[in-house]
């Protein structure tokens, strides 16, 4: 078996990595055989470090182009592998390419060719098209996720994006499911597959339950439910846009607090309901598929399948938010009176009964702060820290998960100390500017 050389530890020191998986391990040394590989393993595995640590080894730091590029299906799979790489601490240039924000931002980045860019289709493709990118230059292509990169109205993008690597020499798809076709435009000449995922073997850190409800409008059960389930973090899926708002705002009519999250919203928005799920200011987010892949949120403890998912591929994505690596989780599927357990479900599931009386779940002990500056404003987690324990009079304990994006920054601050400190701080200066700073909308 492959053994790390000594900057992989360092990296792996770095992000606090003790050691990798067999799944890792052979990723990396297929990655130094092979032009073209596809990797095959379930959510959760390990598959970023699978590909970004061997991708290091064969960036040229004195190399001054764009050699590499990474092709995601979101721009919150895009954010988060853009940030485990700056945590890798190569000193080696990244620039993250996504809808949502200005491209005139992106294309600044872009001036000075970065190592790796990564990105999703639609902006990418953009890029290339105005001449932003060196195109030439690249020669190692990673499309994460590759079965969602290119389902419909992704898949013409990022066959422009492939056609236009013309000095492309390594190919590497990742993916948690098999069954999907390699279209054409992706060169598969002596691919190499490794295959993680086991066929037809329950995770034994999954548990999965069914709930039955007495109606065809199943809010109500779903209330029941997490008052059952009490204050554990907790993602309820739903088919629909109009139908997690829908949800949403019947569970805070009846005081259950939570976010949620789908592909409409701008992208603040999107970014300041991830912040507080993350963060523990709400323990509860409700939300499309959109959220079944790409997010890195840890301790994930139910999944609630409020619509029973479209297929068993579904399925699996959803549950892949939970019982990651050595952690448990449950997934829930409620049921209505007409709906019958997909075939892909045992039907001997176990049933949960509900109780007869419901208690609210206690709420966090957590708020966010909104701070109107970020990294562009060279206001970085050490300078917030300074100012809301100088300034606001905070103790440390009292500051949580702090988020700082390009323009702005988010900060988790008990609950019981928020009112306070924001009058503390009121009209004062954050390494000389002042800024706007309120609980986050």
């Amino acid at each position: 078996m492959p053994t790390t050389n000594n900057a992989t530890e360092t990296i792996l020191s770095k992000l606090k990595i003790k050691a990798l998986n067999e799944m890792q391990l052979a990723s990396i040394a297929a990655f130094q055989e092979e032009n073209n590989i596809l990797l095959l393993s379930a959510t959760g595995s390990g598959k970023t470090l699978a590909f970004l640590l061997p991708l290091v080894k064969i960036l040229n730091k004195e190399n001054t182009n764009t050699q590499a590029l990474i092709i995601v299906p979101s721009r919150e799979l895009a954010m988060q592998i853009e940030t485990v790489f700056k945590s890798m601490g190569t000193a080696l240039k990244v620039t993250c390419c996504y809808g949502g924000h200005l491209r005139e931002t992106e294309e600044n980045n872009l001036i000075q060719p970065p190592a790796l860019i990564i990105g999703t289709p639609g902006r990418l493709a953009d890029h290339i098209r105005r001449g932003n990118i060196t195109v030439d230059t690249i020669e190692t292509l990673v499309i994460d996720e590759f079965d969602k990169s290119l389902e419909l109205g992704f898949q013409e993008e990022v066959s422009f994006v492939v056609g236009a690597l013309t000095g492309l020499n390594k190919t590497v798809l990742t993916s948690a499911t098999k069954a999907v076709e390699i279209p054409a435009f992706i060169n598969t000449e002596n691919l190499v597959t490794i295959n993680f995922l086991q066929d037809n073997v329950e995770d034994n850190a999954l548990s999965i339950k069914v709930l039955k409800s007495d109606g065809k409008d199943k809010l109500e059960t779903l209330f029941r439910l997490i008052c059952m389930l009490g204050n554990r973090s907790t993602i309820i899926f739903c088919n629909h846009r109009e139908s997690v708002e829908r949800t949403s705002n019947f569970l805070k009519e009846k005081d259950i607090l939570n976010v949620f999250y789908h592909g409409a919203l701008e992208q603040q928005e999107r970014e300041t309901a991830l912040c507080k799920y993350r963060n523990g200011t709400s323990n509860i987010l409700v939300t499309t598929d959109l959220a079944s892949r790409g997010l890195d949120i840890a301790h994930i403890r139910y999944i609630i399948h409020y619509h029973l998912p479209l297929s068993e591929d579904s399925f699996t994505h959803r549950n892949g938010r939970t019982a990651r690596m050595d952690a448990s989780g449950t997934a829930i599927l409620i049921l209505s009176p007409e709906e019958e357990l997909p075939e892909y479900i045992d039907a001997a599931t176990e049933q949960i009964v509900l109780p007869e009386t419901n208690t609210l779940p206690e709420r966090p002990e957590w708020t966010t702060f909104f701070i109107a500056a970020g990294k562009k404003d060279k206001v970085n987690k050490v300078d917030i820290v300074g100012f809301l324990t100088n300034v606001g009079q905070l103790k440390k304990e009292d500051i949580g998960l702090i988020e700082t994006k390009d323009f702005f920054s988010f900060v988790a601050v008990r609950k019981t100390k928020a009112n306070t400190a924001l009058h503390l701080i009121e009209d004062q200066r954050i390494k000389n500017k002042k800024v706007k700073i309120a609980i986050a909308k």
